[in-house]
């Protein structure tokens, strides 16, 4: 009988802690890797996933159903939080038909997700209807929660980028917009022409004080506010602060 070993692997601290240790407990299973990059990850993002590929071995897998910039140019509009299509598009429908075409070569494919112990609450994408597929989740085996995961990458001495979402994520903070204005002002632009091409915005009005359209919010930016709790507020004064991962 012939069996796939599948990681889903987003690069996030659940995924690569449980990669890198079930790559030590099995050294003699070979595992495909798979990862389903949207074009709109950050630098850092595509280093760690270089580096990841480096440690684990074996075959590393990007699949991709497009790129969130060219969904949005497509259906002329921006993701939010009613409507997360950017998640199923990009990553939940490609991989399910990457493991459909599979279960054609395959008696059996575990599908291995970083699910951990103490986070019971949470669902992982179930692909059990897709044929032969069976779902594995080893941290909840091993008993791992998040202090475990955060010990064990420190011993392996992996440091997971701060950002493994979307530079352009509707779910992230004003502090992280914050961010990517300053040290990804490109990408920040890119954000900005979209809004404005497609009448939209990314932040939800009203989410908070600050302005919604991205355009208005660069001019605060620009004027010397800074969101509280904005993890790069020393870079103002010289870079003189260690970029230390705090995930």
């Amino acid at each position: 009988m012939s069996d796939l070993h599948v990681i889903a692997l987003s690069g996030g601290k659940d995924s690569t802690a449980m990669a890198v240790r079930l790559s030590e407990e099995n050294p003699n299973t070979e595992y495909v890797h798979v990862c389903t990059p949207t074009g709109n990850e950050l630098p850092q993002m595509y280093e760690h996933w270089s580096n990841l590929r480096e440690t684990l071995g074996g075959t590393f897998l990007p699949i991709m159903g497009g790129t969130l910039e060219g969904l949005i140019n497509k259906q002329n509009a921006l993701p939010n939080w009613r409507q997360r299509w950017c998640t199923r598009m990009l990553k939940i429908e490609p991989y399910a038909a990457w493991l459909m075409q599979q279960s054609d070569k395959y008696d059996r494919i575990f599908s291995y997700v970083g699910l951990r112990a103490d986070e019971e609450e949470r669902v992982g994408g179930d692909y059990t209807k897709i044929q032969g597929i069976e779902m594995k989740y080893p941290m909840r085996e091993w008993g791992w929660g998040l202090n475990d995961v955060l010990n064990y990458l420190e011993q392996k001495n992996i440091i997971i980028p701060e950002r493994t979402d979307c530079a352009w994520c509707f779910y992230q903070t004003l502090g992280e917009w914050w961010v990517l204005w300053k040290e990804h002002p490109d990408l920040y632009q890119d954000a900005v022409d979209l809004e404005s091409r497609v009448g939209h915005t990314f932040r939800s009005p009203g989410r908070d004080t600050w302005p919604a359209c991205l355009q208005e919010l660069r001019a605060e930016f620009e004027k010397g506010r800074i969101p509280s709790r904005t993890k790069r507020q020393k870079d103002l004064f010289g870079q003189m602060q260690c970029r230390v991962c705090t995930k």
